[in-house]
């Protein structure tokens, strides 16, 4: 991947995070916040997880705003998510949301948004909220909204994941990506916002269907 500033997505994302600080007396901080996001989502070990995810999840949490408490914080939430991303570790989520931690108090969130925006990176482990949190029924939606696309956008975003686990067998990648699929498949509905049920819950799920038979012919 080239560098950030090549990206088309650059300037947008860079405005999203402007508009994300809550403090604009720490602009020059913040943009040196941006920077080390925009360079940890561009590593070259991603290829799903990169900057073209970031920006598609905060296109969809713009989508879902209307169901969140404080979409604002959700909107943080998914700029750390996955900023901490080594396909070979398991620690991710939490590394993210300690990063988020450090780093938005010096960004001038105040300690109780703080702990939700970390809260919520911590959830996309399961992606299953309890009933009533909107906060992170509208993150973890943003998040799996991919599982919806189209055929051919999902046969990219399967084949991307593969990538990321280039370094695990094909057996036991196809033993594992098998578990996720069943176990996003026994899920009670995989999206919890009205709008997220209406609009992707079928196409999700028949797109999780195809390649979990594919796994397994």
């Amino acid at each position: 991947m080239g560098g950030m500033a090549e990206h088309p997505a650059y300037e947008d994302l860079r405005r999203r995070w402007a508009s994300a600080v809550p403090d604009a007396t720490l602009r020059a901080d913040a943009d040196r916040y941006a920077d080390n996001l925009l360079a940890r989502w561009a590593e070259p070990q991603r290829r799903y997880h990169t900057t073209d995810h970031l920006l598609a999840v905060l296109a969809r949490v713009d989508e879902l705003a209307e169901y969140a408490d404080d979409v604002d914080v959700v909107r943080l939430a998914a700029w750390f998510h996955d900023a901490v991303y080594r396909p070979d570790r398991s620690e991710n989520e939490e590394r993210s949301a300690a990063l988020a931690e450090r780093a938005l108090p010096e960004l001038g969130l105040d300690e109780a948004r703080t702990a939700e925006v970390a809260r919520l990176v911590r959830l996309t482990v399961t992606h299953d909220p309890q009933p009533g949190d909107a906060n992170g029924e509208v993150l973890c939606d943003a998040d799996l909204a991919i599982l919806a696309a189209d055929p051919k956008t999902y046969a990219a975003y399967a084949s991307a994941v593969r990538e990321e686990y280039g370094f695990v067998p094909d057996d036991a990648f196809r033993e594992g990506r098998v578990a996720v699929l069943r176990q996003l498949l026994a899920l009670r509905t995989l999206f919890r916002t009205q709008y997220g049920q209406e609009q992707w819950e079928e196409r999700a799920r028949r797109n999780l269907t195809t390649e979990l038979d594919l796994l397994t012919a």
